[in-house]
């Protein structure tokens, strides 16, 4: 048996650190969007219990990839006996704030525990994600949300339709690295979903920031570059620690106008806002 699964990019249409927790963590604030930029896993059943992955991935060792981690993870967490091949096709840019690796990782848990019908709720499954990484759950969760705590306290947000210039500057940016800087401000004031909820399109969105941004472009001109440059057309922001930029538009044909418009050397595409995560009604709640 086989399954082949999208594994989509998230963009945070706001990120705010708005405190640290004793043990270091930081306490953030943000609006998890989902866009059709995706990798593409293919998971082929295995009956002696191994877990492979099948085709290089760049960069990243076969036991270090989340993928392969989450398989483990969940082989080790129901005693299930089966195995899986996976190939993994990357589309999303890594180490640029757009979430492949959770992804990928969350598209690994949903599609095993139907591929080897665990039946495990989605609870259940967004656990064991948040021990792979942060971003896990929301991918699991399959809906756009509004998050709090270290990212993992999630609350389902409808979003309008939208689209949305995405922007790749050639720099990867270390996220603890970041976190770490002493410049980076910790103190922003908390927001409500209800208020976020009521603001979208007034003066409030205009005090939705990136707080890890200012940071980055310090550190790194390329991205303040694609900033600079994409604030032409539009609100530009990073997502997540970087180093990708957005900007978000009405339509196709606007997002499409500006991507054309890309000075030489720059890469980006044009991506759509999901209404939902491609495989959200593969589990159950």
């Amino acid at each position: 048996m086989k399954l082949t699964c999208p594994a989509p990019a998230k963009l945070n249409l706001f990120l705010h650190v708005v405190g640290r927790r004793p043990d270091g963590y930081h306490l953030l604030q943000t609006l998890f969007r989902f866009i059709d930029l995706h990798d593409t896993l293919h998971f082929s059943l295995r009956e002696d219990g191994a877990v492979r992955r099948t085709n290089a991935v760049e960069g990243v060792a076969e036991e270090q990839d989340l993928c392969v981690r989450a398989a483990r993870l969940l082989k080790s967490e129901t005693g299930c006996g089966l195995g899986v091949d996976i190939s993994v096709e990357k589309h999303i840019p890594m180490g640029g704030g757009l979430g492949g690796g959770s992804s990928d990782a969350a598209t690994t848990l949903v599609a095993l525990n139907r591929l080897w019908s665990l039946g495990l709720s989605r609870e259940r499954l967004m656990r064991l994600g948040l021990r792979l990484g942060a971003d896990v759950p929301v991918f699991v969760f399959g809906e756009n949300a509004f998050a709090e705590g270290v990212g993992d306290e999630l609350q389902a947000c409808p979003l309008p339709e939208a689209w949305y210039v995405v922007l790749f500057p050639p720099v990867h940016v270390p996220t603890a690295q970041i976190f770490a800087r002493p410049e980076l401000t910790r103190n922003t004031v908390s927001i409500t979903m209800r208020a976020l909820s009521k603001g979208q399109n007034g003066q409030f969105e205009q005090q939705l920031r990136n707080d890890l941004q200012p940071v980055v472009c310090s550190i790194y001109s390329e991205v303040k570059r694609y900033i600079t440059w994409l604030d032409n057309f539009g609100k530009a922001m990073m997502t997540g620690s970087g180093a990708c930029v957005f900007a978000e538009f009405t339509s196709h044909g606007l997002a499409e106008a500006v991507l054309q418009q890309l000075p030489h050397g720059m890469r980006g595409v044009v991506a759509q806002g999901l209404a939902r995560h491609p495989l959200h009604d593969w589990v159950s709640d």
